[in-house]
């Protein structure tokens, strides 16, 4: 990787609030009489933001609702400019931020392309190379040659992806853009952007899902209350936001909530699903019974649509819900065996769980085989049986030691 292709030293953005229509009329008056007009409110979205994006990183963006992170984004993008700092930025930004806001809504969608495109620099006779290549990747059919304000917000979404990813660009900026839009629409984007990123590309994605910044991203910023609170390894960014999670929350509900996020994709479907489940080769209703320190083995079926392998992910919850594991089949290398052509199985065996006694939770997740969403899955019920006077959710190998007299003495 060479020189940076976004570079921030400082940057903060500041918004004038909304004034009453007395403090609206107290500045007038004051420029009239040739007075500087009273300071306004200010909302200072972002605070001393310094961070460098380099050539053929991928670099994920979290943090909470109102955190700053779109403010962020827009400045990146030059939708808006820094009240303060120095931003720069070395080669062609695309964004994924709003898909389709800037459609005229009464013009076709085939016009709204030739618009869009000279909007992105590219001149008529690139444009007409390239809307083929559009028009199919937006796959709308007929309604291309509709006006805009007739689509729906599935078809508006997968126009404006097409357009934007028409022109490669140096950084490719996306705000959640793999939480919208069908199944179909969401496999286009997430081929596009591992194609994109296999051949050097620049990416700063932002997302809610600790999972997909975990795939997709080998470093991540936290973005709190307007400043940049964390800067690092994707893996070590996104497990301190989720402890940070787990801290703030008032209840098992909402610590189940957080810790998901990184076992999870955010588009739930049918296509993919667990036919069957087991433990310990038994498929029942009623909770399993567990010696402590036995051996556990989840095993069972998934359908595949399309005929490919899935990619597997499996949790272990205590009952209220508090994740304690979680990991993929893809991590491994392990791939579910073809029982038919539309159907696999898959075998993964826990040999000394070290559960406390209680009751715990297993699931089985169907993904795609990109492993990028969740489609399905499947739980069942098992109590951890035995006498323990530990503590917490699992037993922690140790040993007390007694050290020598002459050695614990002090010196």
């Amino acid at each position: 990787m060479t020189g940076a292709l976004v570079s921030l030293q400082g940057v903060g953005k500041e918004y004038a609030l909304r004034t009453s229509g007395t403090r609206k009329l107290a500045a007038v008056a004051s420029i009239l009489r040739g007075r500087a007009p009273p300071p306004a409110s200010t909302f200072k979205a972002l605070q001393d933001i310094s961070f460098d994006i380099r050539r053929g990183e991928s670099t994920g963006l979290v943090g909470v609702n109102g955190a700053g992170k779109s403010t962020l984004l827009k400045l990146i993008a030059g939708v808006v400019r820094p009240s303060s700092g120095t931003l720069t930025v070395a080669g062609r930004v695309g964004a994924l931020l709003e898909l389709g806001a800037g459609f005229h809504p009464e013009y076709t969608g085939r016009e709204n392309i030739d618009l869009a495109c000279a909007l992105l620099g590219m001149s008529p006779r690139e444009t007409r190379q390239r809307v083929g290549e559009i028009i199919a990747f937006a796959d709308i059919g007929t309604h291309i040659d509709q006006p805009v304000k007739q689509y729906s917000s599935g078809m508006v979404v997968r126009l404006g992806f097409a357009v934007a990813t028409s022109v490669v660009p140096d950084v490719l900026i996306t705000d959640e853009v793999l939480a919208v839009g069908d199944e179909s629409f969401q496999r286009k984007c997430i081929s596009w952007m591992e194609r994109y990123l296999a051949n050097g590309g620049t990416l700063l994605l932002c997302s809610h899902g600790m999972y997909h910044v975990q795939k997709l991203c080998t470093r991540a910023l936290w973005i709190h209350e307007g400043r940049l609170h964390r800067n690092g390894a994707a893996a070590d960014v996104t497990r301190e936001y989720l402890a940070w999670h787990e801290e703030r929350s008032q209840g098992p509900a909402e610590i189940a909530k957080a810790r998901e996020a990184v076992d999870t994709a955010p588009t739930p479907s049918s296509q993919y699903e667990v036919r069957s489940m087991r433990l310990n080769e038994v498929d029942q209703v009623d909770p399993l019974t567990l010696e402590q320190g036995g051996a556990l083995v989840l095993s069972g079926t998934i359908y595949s649509p399309d005929g490919r392998a899935p990619v597997v992910a499996i949790a272990l919850l205590r009952a209220d819900g508090t994740s304690i594991f979680g990991t993929f089949s893809e991590v491994y290398g392990y791939q579910p065996q073809a029982l038919g052509p539309n159907l696999f199985a898959y075998t993964v065996r826990f040999p000394r769980l070290p559960l406390l006694p209680g009751r715990y939770v297993a699931r089985s997740h169907a993904m795609d085989p990109e492993g990028m969403r969740l489609f399905d899955q499947v739980e069942r019920k098992f109590d951890i049986v035995g006498h323990s006077r530990e503590m917490g959710l699992c037993h922690v190998e140790h040993e007390w030691l007694v050290r020598e007299a002459s050695s614990a003495a002090p010196g």
